[in-house]
């Protein structure tokens, strides 16, 4: 049902009013309202009809050739079944590339995925070496006929997984500190990277952002037509930290939980900002990974410290590469 305007309904109710008063009295007055009726019929009749605006084409989605760029969380590293070499990339058959390229119909030669775990920013523009011998640098995949790309790297250069570690490291040891009896430090973890009043983790996001901005420039230089596409992490723990209990026991604080979760969303802040700035798009996966995060049990996304058989520690499991895939294609479909 279409409900009118009140302007229209008001509009229209004053035209019968109008209209009312024209037919309804005689004499001069009577006469005044035809001639002023007629007057405001030829200046109606004589103004040009307006030309409808067109409605714009909409942008049919880039096809291939499709390059996929990338890190392990791009590989889907130790996710089964892996495929394409060299080993040491641990790249799967069923990671986010590979998803999207299917539902895109690609064929075979459309498609390259050239992602590699344990890649930085450098090992797109020179070969990285590995336990099974050596990627090519990412970049070369890229020609002029290249029509889509997508990147998801940087976690490395900023080195999160360290960070990760770091923080399981000094809050073990602040639990053995504790159990002596010299008491427990708030946020270890965030005492160690803000010590001397500098934000260590943030200095490394700000110069990783730097160096992706570049290799954003290459690929633009090198894929003129190509729709580029930034790809973030997903979320790695839930806003409430509390809720990590039974995964992480109270080993870690909360406070450093906290400061995890905080790092995490600067790092994808900073390939939001560069994407912007390079003219690609932003593909946002920690939204949608909200509530399938590394405590989420059954439902998680992310792989905990202590991960399933088979699979990597707090990397993306199966489901995880699916929906990065699924967040990906709605970016690339518009």
């Amino acid at each position: 049902m279409t409900t009118r305007p009140a302007a229209a309904v008001t509009a229209a109710g004053l035209a019968a009013v109008l209209l009312a008063a024209c037919s309804s009295g005689g004499g001069s007055d009577g006469g005044s309202a035809k001639a002023a009726a007629g007057a405001m019929s030829a200046r109606a009749s004589a103004t040009p009809t307006p030309t409808p605006t067109p409605t714009p084409t909409p942008t049919p989605p880039p096809s291939g050739p499709y390059v996929a760029l990338g890190d392990s969380y791009t590989a889907g590293i130790r996710i089964a079944p892996q495929a394409g070499g060299p080993k040491g990339c641990d790249r799967s058959a069923v990671n986010y590339p590979s998803l999207v390229a299917k539902a895109l119909g690609l064929a075979a030669g459309q498609f390259q995925d050239v992602s590699c775990s344990g890649a930085r920013t450098g090992d797109l523009t020179g070969p990285q070496q590995t336990d099974g011998g050596a990627n090519p640098p990412q970049l070369d995949a890229l020609t002029p006929a290249t029509r889509l790309v997508t990147v998801g790297i940087g976690g490395n250069d900023a080195g999160f997984m360290e960070v990760v570690t770091q923080c399981a490291k000094d809050n073990l040891l602040d639990a053995v500190k504790g159990l002596v009896g010299n008491g427990r430090a708030a946020s270890p973890c965030r005492d160690r990277y803000a010590a001397g009043g500098t934000d260590e983790v943030q200095r490394r996001v700000d110069a990783t952002g730097e160096r992706l901005g570049q290799a954003l420039q290459e690929i633009k230089r090198r894929s003129p037509q190509a729709r580029v596409y930034v790809v973030g992490y997903p979320a790695l723990l839930p806003a409430d930290p509390a809720s990590c209990g039974p995964v992480l026991g109270s080993t870690v604080a909360p406070a450093d939980l906290g400061f995890l979760v905080e790092k995490e969303q600067q790092l994808n802040g900073m390939l939001r900002k560069r994407a912007d700035g390079a003219g690609a798009v932003f593909v946002d996966a920690a939204t949608p990974s909200a509530g399938h995060d590394m405590c989420a049990g059954g439902s998680r996304w992310v792989e905990p410290p202590f991960p399933a058989p088979g699979l990597a520690a707090i990397h993306p499991n199966a489901k995880g590469e699916e929906a990065v895939a699924a967040a990906v294609l709605k970016a690339v479909k518009g």
